[in-house]
């Protein structure tokens, strides 16, 4: 599954005529990551991370596509969602953030802890969110669950005594 992943990364980046050096594959937080390597990271990030977000979403289709087509996976449904557990990243920008969030979410809770109090993050998406449930999942003295609506939904870490 791997090498698909990074063949089909190969080919989006060429048919869109992106330049970069090479893809190499890590781990961050049991994620695994297809880190593209490029010069000109700007062009292939985008605002905000636009274009690495899309480049994800599309990599992540066509995979899905090529599992459903295969008959093997089609008996074996269990590995289907394992198989897509995966990130596009490009010269470790979602990396840091990954680990910025990380690094705030730990700092949160021993906020939390110290002053025993419930305090609240800003709106996220819900990876972002995913991100913080799992990394404060087994901290002492912590809980965390998701409040509010839409754009609007953060996580909120309770102190628990």
């Amino acid at each position: 599954m791997e090498d698909e992943v990074e063949s089909i990364i190969k080919k989006i980046l060429d048919q869109i005529g992106l330049s970069y050096s090479g893809i190499t594959k890590n781990k961050i937080a049991g994620q695994s990551i297809f880190a593209i390597q490029a010069d000109d990271a700007r062009s292939l990030i985008g605002m905000h991370g636009d274009t690495i977000y899309a480049i994800d979403h599309l990599v992540k289709k066509i995979a899905e596509k090529g599992l459903s087509s295969n008959k093997e996976a089609e008996e074996n449904d269990a590995e289907r969602p394992e198989g897509l557990q995966f990130l596009v990243d490009v010269n470790d920008y979602r990396a840091k953030q990954i680990k910025d969030l990380e690094t705030k979410a730990l700092m949160m809770a021993e906020r939390a802890r110290s002053f025993q109090y419930d305090v609240e993050l800003t709106p996220m998406s819900s990876y972002e969110r995913l991100i913080i449930h799992t990394v404060l999942a087994d901290s002492p003295n912590v809980k965390t669950e998701s409040q509010g609506e839409g754009r609007n939904r953060r996580v909120v870490i309770k102190y628990s005594a």
